[in-house]
């Protein structure tokens, strides 16, 4: 996608962000140990980038579907919130705005499938991974040049700052 003087603006604006897990934080592949534990694989440079959302003062939040413990255990590593086993995504997604004081137009949300549609299509600059599903690839006014899982939330992450930080 084109990095239009408008998207710039836009990404200059974010004062809130919300990710999806699987597949945005992670690779979308699930590996299952013949016990039934099951892991994920994350990028580890995600961390230094969302540090650096941190400092500028914007919420960074995960909401994800996900019921495993995994995703709660990779929040709490980075100290950024987290919400999961969450069906309604955007209920919660505006509940949380709500709580930050922040417009709904001065929000990002990240997600790489079906389930994160209604979030991205009430967003002020709906985000997706570059492997998420062609389903959701129209509702996005940016995608990543990263796979999830591969440094694409490092790259939102870095592209905010860069734009607050020129502004």
């Amino acid at each position: 996608m084109t990095v239009t003087p408008d998207l710039l603006k836009r990404f200059s604006s974010i004062k809130f962000i919300a990710f999806d897990f699987d597949g945005v934080f992670t690779d979308n592949l699930v590996h299952t140990t013949e016990a039934g534990e099951e892991f994920v694989t994350c990028w580890r440079s995600d961390g230094l980038g969302l540090s650096k959302l941190k400092k500028l003062g914007i919420p960074v939040w995960v909401i994800s579907t996900e019921k495993n413990p995994v995703v709660s255990m990779r929040c709490n590593k980075l100290e950024i919130e987290c919400l999961q086993s969450c069906n309604d995504k955007l209920s919660a997604l505006i509940k949380l705005l709500e709580q930050s004081n922040c417009n709904i137009k001065d929000a990002a949300f990240v997600g790489n499938d079906i389930n994160d549609s209604e979030c991205l299509k009430k967003v002020g600059l709906p985000i997706v991974v570059a492997d998420s599903h062609e389903d959701i690839k129209h509702l996005a006014l940016y995608e990543t040049k990263k796979n999830g899982g591969k440094g694409a939330v490092r790259e939102i992450c870095d592209l905010i700052v860069e734009c607050h930080l020129s502004s």
